[in-house]
C-alpha cells in the first residue's frame, strides 16, 4: 500500500477508535456560494440575458468590462482609454446597464463594474469619444485640463520603465495613459462622482483598474465613504523585486492574487497538481479572505502569462482545481477566442459590439474555436459541476491529501474537503485508476463531470478511473440518500 494510503487509513482508525467512523450519514450540503465571473467584453443586455443560467449554475457575481465613453478603434483595450464618465460605450447604453442591474440582481447575481479611475486616454492626438465627446491627451472639456494629470519628472520618456522605483510606477504613464493626479481632493471627489452614479443604478461594487499605479491612500480616500458592503476588487500585479505589493492594498478591499495564477499554471504544465500547495501569507501570497483568486483574465491569456482558453482540457483542468481549492474567492473568464494580442470582438456596421452568445456552445472545451466565437466555459459540465461542488462544499477545510509514489500514478493527486466532498486530478494525458482514502461518508456519490455512480465504502475508499487531463469529483449534493 502507498504510503500516502496507509496514512489515511491510520487517521480513518484513530476516528473509528474514537467513536466516530465515515458510516455516519453524509452532512447537508453548506449551500454557499462566492465564485464570479469575468464575462470580458460581453455587452449589457447579452450579460441581462445570461444571468439566468449564471445564477442557476451558483456564479455570485459578474464583472463587466468597463461602462464609460471610450475611444473609438477596434482593438479590445479602447474601453481602457476613459474619454468620459457617460455610461455610454460599444458595450450598450446606460438604459441598457441599468436594465442589465436590475435582472442580474432579481437571479441573486451582483454586477462588478470595472472602474478605471487611474488615467484617460493614450492617444496622441485629439479624437471624439463613442458617445460625441471632443478631447485631447491632456484636455477633456468639462472633467479634466492639464492641471489634473502629473507631469512625469522620474521617467526620462514620461512612460513608466523601471518598476522597482515606486514613484515612477505611480506618476508617470502607463503606456502613454493620461495619468489622473489621484492625490488631489477635487480630482478625487470627480472619480467618487462617478462611482456613486454606478452605485445609484444598483452596481454592488468595483474592479479598481491599475491599482498598482496610484497609491493605496488615493484608492482609500476615493472609495471612502461609499456605502458599507461595497465590494472593492484591485487589481495589483505582484512582481519579483518590485516595492509595491497586493499586501499595501488590503485595508481597501480585496486583490486579485496572480501568485495562485501562476502556481496553477505551473501545476497543470508540470503534470503534477499538488495538493499540499501552500497560498496565502506562508506561501508569499495575501490572505485566502482578501484574495481573488483566477486561473486566467483578460491580459493574462493575452500575454501568455497563465492557462487559457486555447489550453483546453488543461486549462479546465486548472478551473478545477481553483474551484475545488478552499484558497480565495474564485473568477472565472468567459471572453472570445482570439488571434493576435490586440484583436477586439466582433463587431457591427456601427462599430458596436456583437452581442455574446452560449446558444449551442460545447459542454467541454474545444481543441480550437474560431476568431472571435464566444468560449462560453460556464457552460461546460465540468465547470457547472466544480461550480456545485464548491456550493457543497462551503467552507469545509483541505484534508485528505492524496499524492502516490508509484511511477505509474504520479499524474494522479486528490484532496478532500472535510466529509463534504472530495477531488482527484489527473493532469496526465492518459486515463489512471487509482484508490482515494477519504473523510466522506459511505454511499453511492455520482461523479460531477461524468455521472458515474462512484461507491464510497464504510472507511471512506473508493476507486475511480480518473480521465487525462480530467477530474472525479464527489460532495455530498449528489449523494443517495
Amino acid at each position: 500500500m502507498h504510503r500516502a494510503l496507509l496514512a489515511a487509513t491510520a487517521a480513518a482508525a484513530l476516528l473509528i477508535t474514537a467513536g466516530c467512523t465515515t458510516t455516519a450519514a453524509p452532512p447537508e450540503p453548506a449551500g454557499s456560494r462566492d465564485a464570479g465571473i469575468l464575462l470580458f467584453q460581453w455587452t449589457w443586455p447579452a450579460i441581462e440575458a445570461e444571468c439566468p443560467a449564471l445564477g442557476e449554475i451558483g456564479i455570485d457575481w459578474v464583472l463587466t468590462s468597463p461602462p464609460q465613453e471610450h475611444v473609438v478603434r477596434d482593438e479590445w483595450w479602447v474601453h481602457y482609454q476613459p474619454v468620459s464618465y457617460q455610461l455610454e460605450s460599444r458595450l450598450g447604453t446606460r438604459d441598457e446597464f441599468a436594465a442589465m442591474v436590475a435582472t442580474c440582481a432579481e437571479h441573486d447575481v451582483d454586477i462588478v463594474a470595472d472602474a478605471v479611475i487611474n488615467h484617460m486616454t493614450g492617444l496622441g492626438t485629439p479624437g471624439v469619444g463613442w458617445a460625441g465627446s471632443a478631447f485631447e491627451h491632456y484636455d477633456y472639456p468639462g472633467i479634466w485640463g492639464p492641471d489634473d494629470f502629473h507631469q512625469c519628472t522620474e521617467s526620462p520618456t514620461g512612460d513608466i520603465i523601471d518598476y522597482r522605483d515606486e514613484a515612477e510606477v505611480q506618476n508617470c504613464e502607463l503606456v502613454n495613459l493620461a495619468d489622473l493626479r489621484t492625490g488631489e481632493t477635487h480630482v478625487r471627489e470627480r472619480l467618487r462622482a462617478y462611482l456613486d452614479d454606478l452605485l445609484s443604478l444598483g452596481v454592488a461594487g468595483f474592479r479598481i483598474d491599475a491599482a498598482k499605479h496610484m497609491p493605496a491612500a488615493d484608492i482609500a480616500a476615493i472609495v471612502a465613504g461609499l456605502p458599507s458592503g461595497t465590494r472593492i476588487y484591485q487589481e495589483v500585479i505582484r512582481g519579483q523585486g518590485e516595492p509595491i505589493t497586493p499586501e499595501q492594498y488590503l485595508g481597501n478591499g480585496h486583490v486579485w492574487e496572480f501568485t495562485s495564477a501562476r502556481t496553477i499554471t505551473s501545476m497543470v504544465e508540470s503534470g503534477r497538481l499538488n495538493p499540499r500547495v501552500v497560498f496565502g501569507p506562508e506561501g508569499g501570497s495575501t490572505p485566502s479572505e482578501q484574495s481573488i483568486s483566477f486561473v486566467d483574465n483578460h491580459d493574462t491569456e493575452r500575454n501568455g502569462e497563465t492557462l487559457s482558453y486555447a489550453d483546453g482540457d488543461r486549462y479546465a483542468l486548472g478551473l478545477a482545481f481553483l474551484l475545488a481549492h478552499p484558497y480565495g474567492t474564485p473568477q472565472l473568464t468567459s471572453g472570445y477566442a482570439f488571434v493576435g494580442r490586440d484583436a477586439g470582438p466582433r463587431l457591427d456596421d456601427a462599430g458596436a459590439v456583437l452581442p455574446a452568445t452560449c446558444e449551442g456552445a460545447s459542454a467541454a472545451p474545444q481543441p480550437r474555436y474560431d476568431p472571435g466565437a464566444w468560449v462560453c466555459p460556464q457552460r461546460w459540465t465540468l465547470v457547472q459541476g466544480m461550480l456545485a461542488f464548491r456550493s457543497a462544499v462551503g467552507d469545509a477545510p483541505l484534508t485528505d491529501a492524496v499524492t502516490f509514489d508509484d511511477r505509474a500514478l504520479r499524474a494522479v493527486t486528490g484532496f478532500g474537503r472535510g466529509a463534504y466532498g472530495f477531488v482527484a486530478f489527473n493532469a496526465g494525458a492518459t486515463s489512471t485508476e487509482a484508490t482515494f482514502e477519504t473523510s466522506l461518508a459511505a454511499g453511492r456519490y455520482s461523479d460531477v463531470v461524468s455521472g458515474e455512480l462512484i461507491e464510497v465504502d464504510g472507511a471512506g475508499r473508493f476507486t475511480a478511473t480518473v480521465p487525462g487531463y480530467g477530474v472525479v469529483a464527489l460532495h455530498v449534493g449528489a449523494v443517495e440518500r
